[in-house]
């Protein structure tokens, strides 16, 4: 599907924003309700390390990677597929969630035997209203951004792998509809979907939503229940006025605070963007099967365009790519375009992009990676996050200093990123006034003309 710069930089984000919550929250699992800082620290009852996401976005896996190969989430043999991944994964798992945990134990591993296993806890208990699938759903929104009624009946059949009861599925439906939506028109509205459910259950879900909107998320203490994350998570989009702000709230809310936390990140980030998830988390984020967070946006692209990830891209065409110079302000940061990947110096070990790359452009022996989302255009759509890009930018040069990094910071021909966020990096961290940053840098970069809209932006943020 094509999408517009705004569209690709929100799909982009919902794995990654999934992904964050789920590691933001590890750290304070099955806790109480608190006030005071977040931290994305690891830790808790499973020893995860700092950036590990847990089971909510291991489960997701397999789904996103059978939407990335173009498969149908809704095809027999491709949901036998996702249920043999879970098993084998589930078998060496720190963190298996009761219900699932209860499903997939010594079963076949067949989507069939796990909808009749499912069925089996459901009549012993007589409930299983968990939250496990809702919290792994984020990747059927991606695979059907074209395709409502598809989505509806992926987004029903992958949850009644694990979870036969009722609320479950329409949970599942609900989300989904909603970052589909969000990804599309730029807005997050969890009634978009309400006409996909019965009109009972429509009117149910109406009345729970009233209730998430009316109160917080630490007011949802059993948030174990998929309608009572589903409210937490809701409750935390509502009353946040950011991405970061959002994951928070969620995991101030207590109790279950990784899923909560995933569930609200999938679709803060389809509504915000990868540009708005900090690039400090992007660089710790990580998880079970040896993937990283770049891994998950890459994955997400190739659901969403239906074809595999360029290894590089190639700008050829655009002239001169082949700048390199060390920032004046800093000899341990080379500012260059993207052809200066090709001729690194040996003592480069941190690269910050600043435009879009293959997934192999950057030099294997590169373990200290940034990818931004900063799009050379001066129209305000086109960066809805534009301070906070810029602003985080600069910031991830200096904490890699700040740790004896020698950098890149680069774009495609060191024209108008580059340029702008080197002098804000100057302005922020080094205290070098931002117009003769500006200027000692467009001297070093003899093609440097930063955007009407970045040098507006230079201005508040150097004062900021």
């Amino acid at each position: 599907m094509k999408l517009s710069c705004a569209q690709s930089d929100r799909a982009a984000g919902v794995m990654l924003g999934m992904a964050s919550g789920d590691a933001l929250g590890a750290g304070y699992e099955f806790g109480p309700a608190f006030d005071g800082p977040v931290v994305m620290k690891g830790g808790g009852g499973f020893n995860w390390a700092a950036g590990e996401w847990t089971d909510d976005t291991s489960m997701a896996i397999p789904i996103l990677r059978a939407a990335a190969s173009g498969r149908d989430l809704r095809d027999e043999t491709v949901l036998d597929e996702i249920v043999a991944a879970w098993v084998d994964w589930a078998t060496t798992a720190p963190d298996v969630g009761i219900q699932t945990k209860g499903v997939l134990n010594g079963i076949e591993a067949t989507a069939s035997a796990a909808r009749t296993s499912a069925k089996r806890l459901h009549d012993a208990r007589g409930r299983s209203g968990g939250n496990g699938s809702l919290m792994r759903t984020a990747p059927v929104a991606l695979a059907y951004l074209d395709d409502p009624t598809g989505l509806v009946e992926a987004a029903r059949a992958i949850s009644d792998l694990t979870h036969f009861e009722e609320d479950a599925g329409d949970a599942c439906v609900l989300w989904c509809f909603a970052i589909r939506h969000a990804i599309l028109a730029g807005e997050v509205d969890v009634r978009v979907g309400l006409s996909a459910l019965e009109p009972d259950r429509a009117e149910l879900w109406t009345e729970r939503i009233v209730a998430a909107e009316a109160q917080q998320p630490r007011d949802f203490t059993k948030n174990g229940w998929v309608v009572e994350a589903f409210q937490g998570a809701w409750s935390a989009i509502v009353n946040g006025d950011s991405l970061v702000d959002i994951l928070e709230r969620a995991v101030r809310g207590g109790n279950d605070t990784d899923t909560v936390a995933a569930i609200a990140g999938g679709l803060a980030a389809a509504g915000w963007g990868f540009s708005s998830i900090p690039a400090a988390w992007q660089r710790i984020v990580h998880g079970w099967p040896g993937l990283r967070s770049l891994d998950l946006v890459r994955l997400s692209a190739e659901v969403v365009s239906g074809t595999p990830a360029l290894e590089r891209v190639d700008y050829s065409a655009y002239g001169d790519i082949s700048t390199l110079v060390q920032h004046p302000h800093d000899n341990g940061v080379w500012l260059g375009a993207v052809g200066a990947l090709d001729n690194l110096p040996a003592e480069v070990d941190a690269v910050v992009t600043l435009c879009r790359i293959g997934s192999k452009q950057v030099p294997a022996r590169i373990r200290e990676r940034v990818e931004i989302r900063l799009i050379d255009k001066a129209d305000p759509a086109a960066n809805p996050n534009l301070d906070f890009v810029l602003a985080d930018a600069a910031d991830a040069v200096a904490a890699l200093r700040a740790e004896g990094h020698t950098v890149l910071l680069h774009c495609v021909q060191a024209q108008s990123r580059t340029p702008t966020v080197a002098a804000l990096y100057a302005a922020r961290h080094l205290n070098v006034p931002i117009d003769r940053a500006l200027s000692a840098v467009s001297a070093a970069l003899p093609r440097a003309r930063p955007n009407r809209a970045f040098r507006d932006a230079l201005r508040g943020l150097s004062t900021s």
